[in-house]
C-alpha cells in the first residue's frame, strides 16, 4: 500500500500519522511525503526515519517537494496542506479585527473561513487533477480546512473519491461519556451537521437515551459549560448537542464575533480562546518537531500501554484507512461526504458530517430522514454559504466575494463588504492570482 502525505509541515498531524501507521497499519506500507517547503520536508523525513528505526518497522519512507513524482500509483492520498502556512492562517484572524470581527480559529466559516477557502480550493483542485492522471483510483482523505467547502469543491469539480475526516465529534462523545461516568465503549452516538457545527442527535448508554444523565451530571458537577456556555444553551434549546464547542460554533454566528459580544468578552482575546496564545503554541510544536528530528531532543513516542478512553485523531484516521482501503476491521466514524439523500430536507449536493459505517465496500452513512425544522433552518443557512464559498473560490470573481460576506452577515452593508474584500485580496494576493 502506498500513501502520499501532502503538507508534511503540518504541526498537528504528520508525526502522529507516521507513528499510527507504523503501530496500527500493519506491514508493507510505503509512505511518500510531500511539502513545497524543503525544510519542513526534511524535518518530517527525519522524524519518520527515527520512528521507523525506533519501532523496527519495515515501512519505507521517501519524500519530495514535487507531488507529481510521488502521486503515481498511490492507493491513499492525504491532505493536511495549509496554503500560506501558519502565517497566512494568523492573518485570517488578525486582519479582520479592524472590522470588529473577532474569531477564535478563523479557518472554517465567516471571514476567516472564506479567506482560507479562496486560497485553498484552487490548490486542492490542482492536486485532484494530478490524481486523475496519476492515481485515479486512490482514496483522497482531506483534513484541510475549511473542510466542508473543500470537500464540496472536490466532489463537484473532480472525479476522485474523496472523504473528509475530523475527529472533533469523537472527542465530544468521549467527553460526554466521561461526564456521566461510564466507559466510552458502553455509549453510542449518532451525529449530523457540517464540520465544526455537527449536532449529536442521539446519545445512548446501554441502549437507553442518556441525555437525562448528561443534564443531571452536568448540573451536579458544575460542568455545564465544559464546551462553552453557548454550546450548552444550544443543547437546551434544540435538544441535540452541538460539536465541537464554542471555539468553532460561535464562528458560525456572526453576532457573537463583535468586541464584547461573547457574554461580555471578546472571542480570540479574552473570551476563553486566546488566539495569540493558540498560535504561539503551534510555533512551539513546530520547534519541538525540529528538535526531535535533528536529535537535539530525544524522540518522543507513544506509551506502550494506553488507557481505554485514550484516542488520537491520527489513530482514528488509520483505522478508517485500514477499513476502507485495506480490508481492515469495519469501524463507525463521523465522516464528511455529499448528503445524497441521507438527510431528506437538506440539499443532496451539500457536504455533511455524519455518522457512518466504514468498510472495504466504502462509506455508508446512516440515514436520518427529515431533520427537525429548527436544526434544518440553521444548517440550510450554513450550507448555502458553503456553496457560495466554493463558487467564489473557483471563479475568482471579486464581486462574488462581496456577495459571500453579505450573505454570511459578516458585513452589514456593501461598503464594509468591499473594504473586507479588498483587505483579503491585498493581504493574500500572492496566493490569489486568479482573482480579478
Amino acid at each position: 500500500m502506498k500513501m502520499v502525505l501532502l503538507g508534511v509541515g503540518s504541526t498537528y498531524f504528520t508525526k502522529g500519522i507516521v507513528e499510527s501507521l507504523i503501530k496500527r497499519g500493519g506491514s508493507g506500507w510505503e509512505l511518500r511525503m510531500v511539502d513545497i517547503d524543503d525544510k519542513c520536508l526534511d524535518i518530517a523525513l527525519n522524524l519518520g526515519y527515527k520512528l521507523v528505526e525506533h519501532y523496527k518497522s519495515d515501512m519505507k519512507i521517501k519524500g519530495s517537494v514535487d507531488r507529481l513524482s510521488e502521486l503515481s500509483g498511490a492507493d491513499v492520498v492525504v491532505s493536511t496542506i495549509g496554503v500560506g502556512g501558519r502565517k497566512a492562517w494568523e492573518q485570517d484572524v488578525f486582519m479582520f479585527r479592524q472590522f470588529n470581527i473577532y474569531q477564535s480559529t478563523g479557518d472554517t466559516f465567516g471571514a476567516g473561513g472564506l479567506s482560507r477557502a479562496m486560497r485553498t480550493i484552487p490548490v486542492l483542485l490542482e492536486i485532484a487533477a494530478d490524481m486523475e492522471k496519476l492515481c485515479p483510483d486512490a482514496l483522497f482523505v482531506n483534513f484541510t480546512n475549511p473542510m466542508s467547502a473543500n470537500c464540496w469543491a472536490l466532489n463537484k469539480y473532480s472525479k476522485i473519491k474523496t472523504v473528509g475526516l475530523c475527529y472533533g465529534v469523537t472527542a465530544i462523545q468521549h467527553n460526554l461519556a466521561d461526564l456521566i461516568g461510564v466507559p466510552f465503549e458502553e455509549t453510542w452516538s449518532k451525529a449530523v451537521g457540517v464540520n465544526h457545527f455537527t449536532w449529536i442527535t442521539d446519545f445512548m448508554h446501554e441502549g437507553k437515551n442518556a441525555w437525562g444523565l448528561v443534564k443531571e451530571a452536568a448540573e451536579k458537577s458544575g460542568n455545564k459549560y465544559m464546551h462553552g456556555q453557548y454550546t450548552w444553551e444550544l443543547f437546551e434549546t434544540f435538544g441535540a448537542y452541538p460539536a465541537v464547542g464554542d471555539g468553532h460554533i460561535c464562528e458560525f454566528m456572526p453576532l457573537m464575533q463583535a468586541k464584547g459580544a461573547y457574554y461580555g468578552k471578546t472571542f480570540g482575546v479574552d473570551g476563553g480562546h486566546d488566539f495569540e496564545k493558540y498560535a504561539r503554541y503551534w510555533d512551539e510544536v513546530c520547534a519541538e518537531m525540529e528538535a526531535q528530528a535533528y536529535g537535539h531532543k530525544p524522540l518522543e513516542v507513544l506509551p506502550e500501554t494506553e488507557t481505554a478512553n485514550t484516542f488520537r485523531d491520527e489513530d482514528l484516521f488509520i483505522d478508517v484507512v485500514m477499513a476502507a482501503a485495506s480490508n481492515g476491521k469495519p469501524v463507525e466514524r463521523t465522516i464528511n461526504l455529499p448528503n445524497n439523500g441521507v438527510v431528506s430536507n437538506l440539499p443532496k449536493e451539500a457536504i455533511i458530517e455524519v455518522t457512518a459505517l466504514v468498510n472495504n465496500a466504502g462509506f455508508h452513512p446512516y440515514n436520518y430522514g427529515e431533520l427537525p425544522v429548527g436544526l434544518n433552518a440553521i444548517l440550510q443557512r450554513v450550507i448555502a454559504s458553503h456553496e457560495l464559498t466554493v463558487e467564489v473560490s473557483v471563479s475568482g470573481d471579486r464581486n462574488m466575494v462581496i456577495q459571500a460576506l453579505l450573505a454570511d452577515s459578516v458585513a452589514i452593508n456593501r461598503e464594509t463588504a468591499v473594504k473586507i474584500t479588498d483587505c483579503i485580496l491585498e493581504t493574500h494576493k500572492k496566493y490569489l492570482p486568479h482573482f480579478n
